[in-house]
Parts: C-alpha cells; sequence; structure tokens
C-alpha cells in the first residue's frame, strides 16, 4: 500500500514570497511551520505561514512529482496557480481542518 501526499504553497503577510513544499500529512507539516519548530528555516526566516493552494494525491511519488514540476516554473507560474483556485489568497487552512489562521 502506498502512502498519499500533498503539495502546498505558503506565503507571508504580504504574499511577497512563495515557498512550495510536500509533505505525508499537511495539517501536521503546516502546525510545524507556524509553531517555527525549525527557526532557520526559509518558512521561519521569512514568515512564510498562510496557506494559499495545495493539491492532495494518492501516492506521495505522485505529490514529489508535482512539486518539482511546481517548483520548476516561475513565480508568475505560481501566482496563476494559487489564483486559478484562491483569487484573493485567503488563508486556505480551515479548508484542512487547521482552525489556527495567520
Amino acid at each position: 500500500m502506498t502512502k498519499g501526499g500533498a503539495i502546498y504553497i505558503l506565503t507571508n503577510e504580504n504574499n511577497s514570497t512563495l515557498y512550495t513544499g510536500v509533505t505525508s500529512n499537511l495539517g501536521k507539516r503546516l502546525f510545524e511551520h507556524r509553531s517555527g519548530k525549525y527557526p532557520n528555516s526559509f518558512t521561519s526566516r521569512y514568515g512564510l505561514n498562510k496557506l494559499v493552494y495545495y493539491e492532495v494525491f494518492l501516492r506521495i511519488e505522485d505529490a514529489i512529482a508535482r512539486e518539482k514540476q511546481i517548483k520548476g516554473g516561475s513565480r508568475l507560474k505560481k501566482e496563476k496557480l494559487i489564483n486559478s483556485i484562491n483569487p484573493e489568497w485567503k488563508d486556505l487552512s480551515h479548508e484542512i481542518g487547521v482552525d489556527w489562521e495567520v
């Protein structure tokens, strides 16, 4: 049996910096980002804790492949992807059951 996964894009309060990640547990990973579990990480340094985009996959391998595809694209492509489902760039945490909004 394979384990599922998700890709996600985080930004900061001003939407000025983007981070694309992959995980097998999006809720847990988002909590780690927001709690500062890794204080020297890119997301901690730039205050990236607003979930503006995510996709869920049945296989972690598919999520990893999608993450690589998104990371290989320009910022403009990432913005278009976010705008396709979240044109107001609202925090989508509630959609995955995380109540801690930014």
